[in-house]
């Protein structure tokens, strides 16, 4: 039983002998920045929040208030009289009427200048 456990332990560190003997790859520098970072990483310690940090920011809830029925007028009957007396106000036709006119005549003058021949001494100059 010893001999093969030494015959396994030469095998290996004949294994490891063989890939250390073709390792290329160049000497590992040590990132320092990176061990700094990594080191303060496990380094901090958060500070705990307090009990009452939440106050200030939470309001209490409060259900709103319950909406209230409508109510209806005791004297109904006087309301729907007084409605029926008044008389509707009636917008003054004369005051609608004149802009329309004018904007007839904005436009029918608009019109009229279109139509003209252009001016010859306009022409002229270009």
């Amino acid at each position: 039983m010893s001999s093969s456990l030494l015959r396994q332990a030469s095998s290996a560190t004949r294994a490891i002998s063989r890939s250390c003997a073709f390792s290329t790859s160049s000497v590992v520098r040590k990132d320092l920045v990176q061990d700094m970072y990594i080191r303060e990483l496990k380094s901090y310690k958060p500070t705990p929040p307090a009990k009452d940090a939440h106050v200030g920011a939470i309001k209490a809830y409060s259900l709103p208030p319950k909406p209230q029925a409508p109510a209806l007028p005791t004297d109904l009957a006087s309301e729907l009289a007084a409605y029926d007396a008044t008389e509707p106000t009636k917008a003054d036709t004369k005051a609608a009427a004149e802009p329309v006119a004018e904007t007839k005549n904005e436009a029918e003058a608009f019109l009229e200048f279109c139509e003209r021949e252009p001016n010859q001494d306009h022409h002229a100059h270009h």
